[in-house]
């Protein structure tokens, strides 16, 4: 790419997905500005391993982002900052929507006001809710059942009406299940608390925990346990450099599956872990969890056609490998 690439102002950029986007936006030759409230990313990382400036404060915050736009050029946007937590979306509610809605409104705004017109937004597969056919299309109808989908939601529809208003394109991009690491090593999923299983095998793995829980074990599936698209976090971070290039060529706004357009056993996940791992990794089988589907998997061809990309590790035993040389690195045994 040419030194003359736009910078990119990537909100949440230090946190997991956003701080993996930011290394593939730099690999591909754009500057980049970091901008994080610091509540969940890892500031230490950010210094690190990426070249970017990293600006503390939230999307809430219009002085701070009118600052940001009046002292760089920026170019376009990629939007991750965000609560995700489903559970404590349903007991906070108004947090998520002050978060995840106001907080884009806001960034919304601002970037009207200097006329940056290309963003890439980090949504959710949650906003489809139960599934009625798999794999998941992006016209599938929309049932969000928790206030965290609701809030992608309702900024899925604001982007859509900034396209008519103001102008505004964006490349909106609905996530299955984000995993894995940086095959190098650098970054890697380190959320306080985890919820995401992978993760949490492989802490049981390096001895942090007891056991891993599996909530159910007599769904309608091949082996009883739920199905999940697993993406790997590299893929996730490639696919969103191709939407600011299809933003940057003129592109209009548009809806995207991220994920394998295949999914992996709760149980299989554990044996490849097993394997991968060579430790025992107890596993407890409890009841299910109310409102698990019994599979979730997402169709990717849009962004095959739409955006020419392809997933490079498809498959769940590079997403361990990756996730285990990183969890080793960064936890240890005993640490």
């Amino acid at each position: 790419m040419s030194p003359a690439n736009p910078t990119i102002l990537v909100t949440g950029g230090a946190g997991y997905i956003g701080s993996h986007a930011v290394l593939a936006l730099e690999a591909a030759g754009y500057p980049v500005v970091i901008l994080d409230s610091l509540e969940y990313g890892h500031p230490e990382l950010a210094q690190q391993h990426l070249k970017a400036e990293v600006i503390v404060g939230s999307t809430t915050d219009r002085l701070l982002l009118d600052q940001i736009f009046a002292t760089h050029k920026i170019g376009a946007v990629m939007h991750f900052a965000a609560y995700i937590a489903v559970g404590e979306s349903v007991q906070k509610p108004a947090e998520y929507y002050h978060n995840n809605v106001v907080g884009t409104l806001t960034l919304l705004q601002a970037m009207v006001a200097v006329g940056v017109k290309q963003l890439v937004f980090s949504s959710t597969c949650a906003i489809y809710g139960p599934p009625k056919t798999i794999p998941i299309p992006e016209d599938h109808p929309k049932n969000p059942i928790s206030p965290y989908a609701t809030s992608k939601l309702m900024v899925e529809q604001m982007l859509q009406d900034f396209e008519q208003a103001y102008g505004l394109n964006a490349v909106v991009f609905r996530y299955f299940n984000a995993a894995g690491a940086d095959p190098q090593g650098r970054l890697g999923e380190d959320h306080q608390p985890e919820t995401h299983l992978i993760p949490l095998v492989l802490m049981t793995a390096l001895g942090h925990r007891e056991s891993i829980s599996i909530f159910g074990t007599d769904y309608d599936t091949p082996d009883g346990t739920c199905i999940r698209d697993y993406i790997h976090v590299a893929d996730l971070a490639d696919a969103h450099v191709k939407g600011i290039d299809y933003l940057s060529q003129g592109g209009q706004t548009t809806f995207i599956n991220l994920g394998n357009g295949n999914g992996f056993s709760v149980r299989q996940v554990i044996d490849t872990a097993r394997r991968i791992t060579n430790c025992e990794i107890p596993a407890v089988e409890r009841d299910r969890r109310p409102g698990d589907p019994p599979s979730l998997v997402g169709s990717s061809e849009r962004g095959k056609a739409v955006l020419g990309w392809e997933p490079q590790y498809p498959d769940v035993e590079s997403i361990i490998t990756h996730a285990w040389q990183w969890h080793q690195q960064r936890h240890g045994w005993g640490k």
